[in-house]
């Protein structure tokens, strides 16, 4: 299995990657303003790439269930610096997460490889030409509603076959927009108009998600519903069970993994790696 960036083909036959959350946002849910401005986030993103992340996935805007939406001038301001500052002095493969085309058109001209959109590609008409005309990579996420309101009465018939059909709608239109089906990457889009009924039926049947060949994207790193499917508030005590979420879906064939923690994760998918495929080691 091959993931087409911007300026790389990725390599997902044996080994899953990390990507690695790099907010530049005053108001994330969790890591809000920590690593806002340049050199925090240069300082972070070195941190992740030097723990195993394989590809920085930079937000300018959050996307926290009620968050404010931040003008497109304003996005660009927090996230383009960062992206040139980043591709300076590394050749990995950056994303752009954003819904809006100006944002991801001056991210791609930056030198960013991919464009994670939550909204699937739907909220912008202009984002399927920006992303055709560059040849980028695409993340495509299943959201019900948007984060002003995903999150107040989430309602599906069938989650799993509802995110499905989603996705092979999604994969005929951006073709047919011309974006190539191998530069499509599919996330099932836990905690964005679900309840935790919904994620966890996500989570068991995440294999049934992969569409047209293409690698599914997951992320659910320090999310709410780990919280209330442990009853705790405690943000900390969601760091190992998204480890233990890694380990388990990416057995079930998920290959692209969104984090806060990398060097965990980075090793709970190498080590399921390893007894998936029997690497040979001296005895």
């Amino acid at each position: 299995m091959w993931w087409q960036t911007a300026r790389s083909r990725m390599d997902l036959t044996r080994q899953g990657k990390i990507m690695g959350i790099l907010n530049v946002t005053p108001d994330s849910f969790s890591d809000g303003g920590r690593h806002a401005g340049v050199e925090a986030a240069l300082k972070h993103a070195r941190t992740m790439i030097r723990d195993g992340a394989e590809i920085i996935d930079v937000g300018g805007e959050s996307t926290r269930p009620g968050a404010p939406e931040v003008a497109i001038a304003e996005e660009i301001a927090r996230t383009r610096p960062v992206i040139d500052a980043l591709r300076a002095e590394w050749d990995g493969c950056i994303s752009i997460d954003t819904s809006k085309a100006a944002v991801a058109e001056a991210a791609l001209l930056a030198g960013a490889d991919v464009v994670n959109d939550v909204s699937g590609l739907t909220a912008d008409p202009e984002m399927v030409r920006v992303c055709a005309a560059s040849g980028c990579g695409v993340v495509v996420m299943h959201m019900q509603g948007d984060p002003r309101t995903m999150q107040v009465a989430p309602h599906y018939e069938d989650v799993v076959a509802e995110v499905r059909e989603f996705f092979e709608e999604r994969l005929a239109t951006l073709e047919r927009g011309g974006i190539r089906r191998e530069a499509i990457c599919f996330d099932p889009g836990i905690g964005f108009g679900k309840t935790i009924r919904h994620n966890l039926k996500l989570l068991r049947d995440i294999g049934s998600l992969t569409v047209g060949g293409r690698p599914v994207l997951l992320g659910v790193s320090r999310k709410s519903f780990i919280g209330k499917a442990l009853g705790s508030d405690d943000l900390a005590d969601r760091a190992w069970p998204t480890v233990a979420i890694t380990a388990s879906t990416r057995e079930a064939g998920v290959m692209i993994h969104r984090v806060h923690e990398v060097k965990p994760n980075h090793q709970a998918l190498r080590m399921a790696e390893a007894i998936l495929q029997g690497v040979n080691f001296p005895e």
